[in-house]
């Protein structure tokens, strides 16, 4: 693929979280309103645990009223629906939306901040640092391509519904006041549905965007993709068109395999000294790989056992590893298990 005109972007394959194209995908930058991708998912595992529902009212503080940049219009001293506030952060990137969201599920926005540095660290997001729900340009204020696309595949995997919900809207009416979704790839292609875009002037434009083509889902991060002299209206086409074209790569070269599903036997393996001459091993998830289309014929699978097994085995005993490979490189890998108890022999 022919380098495209953006300081930083990486595509990902969201079954197996391989990385199938990157320009500096560490590279630390301003991540703009993405960052309301980190703000979501919080909000996300407070639903999810019951914590709050989608029907929750947060009040509107003179705070969140007073954001800058980008707004939901909320009204000073209303409560409003996390449902909404949601729709609100996500569909216009409402600043103000996100703020009410921060307090009202953090009791103030230094407490929710944290959380979202708890979080990313969790995560494994190595270049992030988070300094306020929305993304405003503050010091300290950095993600990087990687990270994006960690937190994107995360977002879609642990709350499917919650994604489905709400970053598929194209527009949201709120006070009156109707805006539409800054990510134009929800028109521009049918299998994009979502994630999030943001602009900052010190990178440009950024978007997080997710597509399922055939089964096969693609995660495409582009950071600082933007045109100087176009206005920003030109500049979010321009960003989606190169995101579409990162994502057109990606359907058009790789496709995506399920080699085996979670409990099937994939191996027998001998064991010393049991009732059975062997135990089935299997996975404990499915696993999946991704290729270059054309290339699939060509996997070789292979079992690594830890020398010889004794009796007993536990069902559930790790007893060794599957290593899937595409010539000289390891393009999957994964535990094997027993699938069944195998007890000591007894003479008697």
């Amino acid at each position: 693929m022919a380098p495209l005109d953006a300081k930083s972007y990486v595509l990902m394959d969201y079954q197996t979280g391989r990385i199938l194209a990157a320009r500096h995908p560490d590279k630390a930058l301003p991540p703009a309103s993405t960052t309301k991708l980190m703000t979501a998912y919080v909000v996300f595992q407070e639903l999810k645990n019951g914590h709050i529902s989608l029907d929750t009212k947060f009040h509107v503080s003179k705070k969140a009223w007073h954001e800058g940049g980008s707004r939901m219009f909320l009204k000073l001293g209303s409560d409003v629906s996390v449902n909404n506030l949601l729709k609100g952060m996500l569909v216009p990137s409402g600043n103000d939306a996100a703020m009410a969201l921060a307090q009202g599920v953090g009791g103030t926005e230094k407490a929710f901040v944290a959380r979202m540095n708890r979080e990313a660290r969790q995560l494994g997001l190595h270049d992030t640092h988070y300094t306020d729900p929305n993304g405003l340009p503050r010091d300290g204020l950095h993600s990087s391509a990687l990270d994006l696309a960690k937190l994107s595949r995360a977002i879609i995997r642990q709350f499917p519904d919650d994604y489905q919900r709400f970053f598929a809207l194209k527009s949201f009416t709120w006070n009156n006041i109707h805006q539409n979704n800054y990510n134009k790839l929800l028109w521009r292609d049918s299998s994009v549905d979502g994630l999030k875009p943001g602009y900052v002037s010190a990178v440009g434009y950024n978007l997080a965007a997710s597509a399922k083509r055939d089964g096969m889902r693609l995660i495409g991060v582009v950071m600082g993709a933007d045109k100087p002299k176009a206005s920003s209206a030109a500049n979010y086409v321009n960003l989606a068109h190169v995101t579409g074209e990162l994502l057109n790569y990606g359907f058009r070269s790789y496709a995506t395999h399920k080699l085996y599903e979670a409990g099937q036997s994939v191996f027998k393996a001998p064991v010393d000294h049991g009732d059975k001459d062997k135990v089935a091993l299997g996975l404990r998830k499915t696993l999946y790989v991704t290729v270059p289309r054309g290339q699939y014929a060509r996997l070789k699978a292979r079992v690594k056992l830890p020398g010889s097994t004794d009796a007993p085995v536990r069902k559930g005993q790790r007893l060794g590893h599957l290593v899937v490979r595409l010539g000289p490189h390891v393009v999957a890998q994964a535990p094997l298990f027993a699938l069944e108890a195998d007890k000591r022999y007894s003479f008697w």
